[in-house]
Protein backbone atom coordinates (compact mmCIF):
# COMPACT_ATOMS: atom_id res chain seq x y z
CA UNK A 1 0.00 0.00 0.00
CA UNK A 2 2.71 2.08 0.54
CA UNK A 3 4.42 2.05 -2.62
CA UNK A 4 1.29 2.32 -4.10
CA UNK A 5 1.51 5.48 -2.40
CA UNK A 6 4.88 6.92 -3.70
CA UNK A 7 3.64 5.86 -7.33
CA UNK A 8 0.68 7.86 -7.19
CA UNK A 9 1.70 10.73 -5.32
CA UNK A 10 4.85 11.27 -7.36
CA UNK A 11 2.46 10.98 -10.76
CA UNK A 12 0.33 13.51 -9.40
CA UNK A 13 3.03 15.94 -7.75
CA UNK A 14 4.84 15.64 -11.32
CA UNK A 15 2.09 16.29 -13.05
CA UNK A 16 0.69 19.54 -11.13
CA UNK A 17 4.10 21.10 -10.84
CA UNK A 18 4.10 20.89 -14.52
CA UNK A 19 1.31 22.36 -15.08
CA UNK A 20 2.06 25.23 -12.42
CA UNK A 21 5.29 25.56 -14.11
CA UNK A 22 3.74 26.01 -17.67
CA UNK A 23 0.84 28.46 -15.77
CA UNK A 24 3.92 30.53 -15.04
CA UNK A 25 5.53 30.61 -17.54
CA UNK A 26 1.98 31.52 -19.21
CA UNK A 27 2.19 34.65 -17.24
CA UNK A 28 5.62 35.86 -17.49
CA UNK A 29 5.86 40.01 -18.36
CA UNK A 30 6.71 40.46 -22.00
CA UNK A 31 9.92 38.36 -23.91
CA UNK A 32 12.76 39.91 -25.51
CA UNK A 33 12.05 38.48 -29.04
CA UNK A 34 14.81 36.92 -31.03
CA UNK A 35 12.17 36.64 -34.19
CA UNK A 36 14.63 34.27 -35.98
CA UNK A 37 13.44 33.28 -39.45
CA UNK A 38 12.26 31.31 -41.10
CA UNK A 39 9.28 31.23 -38.91
CA UNK A 40 6.93 28.25 -39.41
CA UNK A 41 3.69 29.16 -39.11
CA UNK A 42 3.79 31.98 -41.88
CA UNK A 43 2.21 30.10 -44.93
CA UNK A 44 4.39 30.84 -48.59
CA UNK A 45 8.19 31.75 -46.46
CA UNK A 46 9.39 28.08 -46.68
CA UNK A 47 12.67 30.39 -48.00
CA UNK A 48 13.82 32.00 -44.92
CA UNK A 49 11.89 35.35 -45.19
CA UNK A 50 8.73 36.65 -43.82
CA UNK A 51 5.71 38.19 -44.73
CA UNK A 52 7.19 41.72 -43.70
CA UNK A 53 8.97 41.69 -47.30
CA UNK A 54 5.72 41.98 -49.07
CA UNK A 55 4.93 46.14 -50.40
CA UNK A 56 2.77 47.67 -47.93
CA UNK A 57 2.54 44.34 -45.76
CA UNK A 58 1.22 45.74 -42.71
CA UNK A 59 -2.17 46.47 -45.19
CA UNK A 60 -2.51 42.86 -45.99
CA UNK A 61 -3.65 39.90 -43.67
CA UNK A 62 -0.97 37.99 -41.63
CA UNK A 63 -1.75 34.30 -42.59
CA UNK A 64 -0.14 31.68 -39.97
CA UNK A 65 -0.50 28.26 -40.31
CA UNK A 66 -0.35 26.46 -36.69
CA UNK A 67 0.06 22.83 -37.79
CA UNK A 68 3.42 23.94 -39.40
CA UNK A 69 4.72 25.12 -36.33
CA UNK A 70 3.51 22.22 -34.14
CA UNK A 71 5.17 20.04 -36.24
CA UNK A 72 8.44 22.16 -36.21
CA UNK A 73 8.14 22.04 -32.33
CA UNK A 74 7.92 18.26 -32.37
CA UNK A 75 10.61 17.80 -34.63
CA UNK A 76 12.82 19.20 -31.64
CA UNK A 77 11.17 17.54 -28.98
CA UNK A 78 10.69 14.26 -30.18
CA UNK A 79 13.97 14.38 -32.81
CA UNK A 80 15.92 16.76 -30.65
CA UNK A 81 16.59 18.77 -34.51
CA UNK A 82 18.86 21.59 -33.96
CA UNK A 83 21.24 19.46 -31.71
CA UNK A 84 21.62 16.45 -34.62
CA UNK A 85 22.30 19.49 -37.42
CA UNK A 86 24.86 21.24 -35.23
CA UNK A 87 26.38 18.85 -32.68
CA UNK A 88 26.06 15.46 -34.38
CA UNK A 89 28.39 13.58 -31.80
CA UNK A 90 27.03 15.08 -28.71
CA UNK A 91 23.31 14.07 -30.19
CA UNK A 92 23.82 10.24 -30.31
CA UNK A 93 24.11 9.74 -26.47
CA UNK A 94 21.33 12.65 -25.60
CA UNK A 95 19.08 10.88 -28.12
CA UNK A 96 20.19 7.38 -26.75
CA UNK A 97 18.45 9.00 -22.94
CA UNK A 98 15.68 11.03 -24.51
CA UNK A 99 14.40 8.46 -26.97
CA UNK A 100 14.72 6.27 -23.68
CA UNK A 101 12.73 8.34 -21.43
CA UNK A 102 9.87 8.15 -24.72
CA UNK A 103 10.07 4.15 -24.49
CA UNK A 104 9.71 4.24 -20.97
CA UNK A 105 6.51 6.33 -20.75
CA UNK A 106 4.86 3.78 -23.55
CA UNK A 107 6.19 0.55 -21.29
CA UNK A 108 4.64 2.20 -18.45
CA UNK A 109 1.40 2.73 -20.47
CA UNK A 110 1.24 -0.55 -22.21
CA UNK A 111 1.99 -2.25 -18.57
CA UNK A 112 -1.36 -0.76 -17.40
CA UNK A 113 -3.16 -1.38 -20.22
CA UNK A 114 -1.99 -5.21 -20.08
CA UNK A 115 -2.84 -5.19 -16.11
CA UNK A 116 -6.10 -3.95 -17.03
CA UNK A 117 -6.40 -6.50 -19.66
CA UNK A 118 -5.52 -9.30 -17.17
CA UNK A 119 -7.87 -7.90 -14.06
CA UNK A 120 -11.13 -8.31 -16.99
CA UNK A 121 -9.88 -11.53 -18.39
CA UNK A 122 -8.52 -10.90 -21.12
CA UNK A 123 -4.98 -12.47 -21.57
CA UNK A 124 -1.83 -10.52 -22.23
CA UNK A 125 0.65 -13.30 -23.32
CA UNK A 126 2.34 -15.25 -26.05
CA UNK A 127 -0.26 -18.08 -26.50
CA UNK A 128 -2.88 -15.45 -26.34
CA UNK A 129 -6.14 -15.82 -28.77
CA UNK A 130 -6.34 -11.87 -28.22
CA UNK A 131 -4.80 -9.90 -31.12
CA UNK A 132 -4.86 -7.01 -29.31
CA UNK A 133 -3.12 -8.78 -26.75
CA UNK A 134 -0.68 -10.11 -28.64
CA UNK A 135 0.17 -6.52 -29.45
CA UNK A 136 0.52 -5.13 -26.14
CA UNK A 137 2.68 -7.93 -25.28
CA UNK A 138 5.17 -7.77 -27.86
CA UNK A 139 5.51 -4.01 -27.81
CA UNK A 140 5.65 -4.44 -23.54
CA UNK A 141 8.41 -6.04 -24.10
CA UNK A 142 10.27 -4.13 -27.13
CA UNK A 143 9.86 -0.66 -25.79
CA UNK A 144 10.45 -1.69 -21.76
CA UNK A 145 13.87 -3.78 -22.71
CA UNK A 146 15.08 -1.09 -25.35
CA UNK A 147 13.78 1.96 -23.13
CA UNK A 148 15.84 1.03 -20.29
CA UNK A 149 18.89 0.25 -22.03
CA UNK A 150 18.63 3.40 -24.06
CA UNK A 151 17.98 5.45 -20.89
CA UNK A 152 20.63 3.96 -18.95
CA UNK A 153 23.25 4.19 -21.19
CA UNK A 154 22.31 7.91 -22.47
CA UNK A 155 22.22 9.25 -19.14
CA UNK A 156 25.37 7.57 -18.05
CA UNK A 157 27.13 8.46 -21.47
CA UNK A 158 26.05 11.69 -20.74
CA UNK A 159 27.75 12.07 -17.11
CA UNK A 160 30.67 10.63 -17.97
CA UNK A 161 30.83 13.22 -21.37
CA UNK A 162 30.65 15.99 -18.91
CA UNK A 163 33.22 14.71 -16.48
CA UNK A 164 35.89 14.17 -18.84
CA UNK A 165 35.41 16.60 -21.89
CA UNK A 166 37.46 19.44 -20.66
CA UNK A 167 35.09 22.13 -22.20
CA UNK A 168 31.93 20.56 -21.05
CA UNK A 169 33.19 20.31 -17.50
CA UNK A 170 33.87 23.90 -17.20
CA UNK A 171 29.86 24.81 -17.53
CA UNK A 172 28.49 22.06 -15.54
CA UNK A 173 27.10 22.18 -12.62
CA UNK A 174 27.07 19.51 -9.43
CA UNK A 175 23.28 20.00 -10.13
CA UNK A 176 23.28 18.39 -13.55
CA UNK A 177 25.50 15.61 -12.70
CA UNK A 178 23.47 14.81 -9.74
CA UNK A 179 20.20 14.95 -12.40
CA UNK A 180 21.92 12.38 -14.60
CA UNK A 181 23.40 10.33 -11.96
CA UNK A 182 19.56 10.26 -10.29
CA UNK A 183 18.12 9.13 -13.78
CA UNK A 184 20.87 6.20 -14.40
CA UNK A 185 20.81 4.88 -10.66
CA UNK A 186 16.60 5.03 -10.98
CA UNK A 187 17.32 3.04 -14.35
CA UNK A 188 19.55 0.49 -13.21
CA UNK A 189 17.69 -0.43 -10.56
CA UNK A 190 14.67 -0.74 -13.13
CA UNK A 191 16.82 -3.19 -15.07
CA UNK A 192 18.00 -5.42 -11.96
CA UNK A 193 14.61 -5.72 -11.01
CA UNK A 194 12.94 -6.72 -14.02
CA UNK A 195 15.64 -8.29 -15.44
CA UNK A 196 14.82 -11.52 -15.17
CA UNK A 197 11.08 -11.28 -16.24
CA UNK A 198 11.48 -11.39 -19.88
CA UNK A 199 7.97 -11.06 -20.93
CA UNK A 200 7.29 -8.86 -18.25
CA UNK A 201 4.36 -11.08 -16.29
CA UNK A 202 5.75 -9.88 -12.62
CA UNK A 203 5.65 -6.28 -13.88
CA UNK A 204 2.16 -6.32 -15.05
CA UNK A 205 1.46 -8.16 -11.72
CA UNK A 206 3.05 -5.33 -9.69
CA UNK A 207 1.14 -2.54 -12.09
CA UNK A 208 -1.72 -4.51 -11.19
CA UNK A 209 -1.63 -4.04 -7.59
CA UNK A 210 -0.58 -0.19 -8.07
CA UNK A 211 -3.90 0.22 -9.48
CA UNK A 212 -6.27 -1.33 -7.56
CA UNK A 213 -4.49 -0.91 -4.61
CA UNK A 214 -3.97 -3.95 -3.62
CA UNK A 215 -0.67 -5.07 -1.04
CA UNK A 216 1.31 -6.94 -2.36
CA UNK A 217 5.12 -8.06 -0.97
CA UNK A 218 7.95 -6.42 -2.36
CA UNK A 219 11.89 -7.27 -1.83
CA UNK A 220 14.24 -4.62 -1.23
CA UNK A 221 15.32 -4.25 -5.02
CA UNK A 222 11.82 -3.25 -6.03
CA UNK A 223 10.84 -0.67 -3.33
CA UNK A 224 14.42 0.93 -3.62
CA UNK A 225 13.67 0.98 -7.56
CA UNK A 226 10.19 2.33 -6.73
CA UNK A 227 11.14 5.28 -4.42
CA UNK A 228 13.73 5.82 -6.69
CA UNK A 229 11.65 6.49 -9.51
CA UNK A 230 8.91 8.31 -7.15
CA UNK A 231 12.02 10.94 -6.24
CA UNK A 232 12.71 11.41 -9.59
CA UNK A 233 9.19 12.10 -10.92
CA UNK A 234 8.65 14.96 -8.43
CA UNK A 235 12.26 16.19 -8.74
CA UNK A 236 11.99 16.54 -12.52
CA UNK A 237 9.81 19.73 -13.16
CA UNK A 238 11.70 21.44 -10.02
CA UNK A 239 14.88 21.07 -11.83
CA UNK A 240 16.47 22.05 -14.79
CA UNK A 241 14.96 19.21 -15.79
CA UNK A 242 11.90 20.38 -16.64
CA UNK A 243 12.99 22.79 -19.75
CA UNK A 244 10.02 20.18 -21.58
CA UNK A 245 7.63 22.67 -19.92
CA UNK A 246 9.60 25.51 -21.53
CA UNK A 247 9.89 24.14 -24.86
CA UNK A 248 6.13 25.82 -26.32
CA UNK A 249 6.88 29.03 -25.00
CA UNK A 250 10.91 29.32 -26.58
CA UNK A 251 9.57 28.48 -29.79
CA UNK A 252 6.17 29.78 -30.07
CA UNK A 253 6.48 32.94 -27.97
CA UNK A 254 10.40 33.58 -28.05
CA UNK A 255 11.70 32.43 -31.48
CA UNK A 256 8.70 32.34 -33.70
CA UNK A 257 6.94 35.16 -32.65
CA UNK A 258 6.97 37.86 -35.02
CA UNK A 259 3.63 39.36 -34.56
CA UNK A 260 4.04 43.23 -35.73
CA UNK A 261 3.86 46.36 -32.84
CA UNK A 262 0.81 47.80 -34.31
CA UNK A 263 -0.96 50.71 -32.97
CA UNK A 264 -3.97 49.51 -30.85
CA UNK A 265 -2.69 45.91 -30.79
CA UNK A 266 -2.26 43.69 -28.30
CA UNK A 267 1.56 43.59 -29.15
CA UNK A 268 1.52 47.13 -28.30
CA UNK A 269 -0.53 47.02 -25.00
CA UNK A 270 1.96 44.12 -24.31
CA UNK A 271 4.90 45.84 -24.48
CA UNK A 272 3.36 48.83 -22.33
CA UNK A 273 2.54 46.27 -19.50
CA UNK A 274 6.05 44.91 -19.59
CA UNK A 275 7.21 48.76 -19.71
CA UNK A 276 5.42 49.30 -16.31
CA UNK A 277 6.22 45.65 -14.97
CA UNK A 278 8.35 46.43 -11.43
CA UNK A 279 9.98 43.09 -10.09
CA UNK A 280 8.55 42.18 -6.55
CA UNK A 281 12.66 40.85 -5.65
CA UNK A 282 15.38 43.35 -5.28
CA UNK A 283 18.72 42.86 -7.69
CA UNK A 284 21.99 44.12 -7.44
CA UNK A 285 22.14 44.68 -11.31
CA UNK A 286 22.50 48.53 -11.88
CA UNK A 287 19.71 48.70 -14.30
CA UNK A 288 17.02 47.81 -12.41
CA UNK A 289 17.51 49.74 -9.26
CA UNK A 290 15.50 53.00 -9.09
CA UNK A 291 17.44 56.09 -9.77
CA UNK A 292 19.32 57.69 -6.97
CA UNK A 293 18.34 61.56 -6.42
CA UNK A 294 21.40 63.85 -6.60
CA UNK A 295 23.04 65.06 -3.91
CA UNK A 296 22.17 68.57 -3.28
Amino acid sequence: MILSIIAYLSIVLFLGISVYKAYQFAGMPFHGRMDLYPVPKEKGYEHGGSYFEETAWWSKPHEVSHIREIIEMLKEIIFIKKLFENQRPFWWISYALHLGIYLIMAWTILLVIGAMFELNGILVAADSSSILGLLVFYLSIVTGYIGLALGALGSGMLFLRRAFDNTLKKYTTPQEYFNLLLIFVALITGIFTWGNDLSFGYAREVTGNLVTFTPFVADGLLTLHVVLVGIMLTYIPISKMSHYVGKYFTFHKVLWDNNPNLKGSGVEQQVKNAASFRPTTSWSAPHIKPPVAPEK
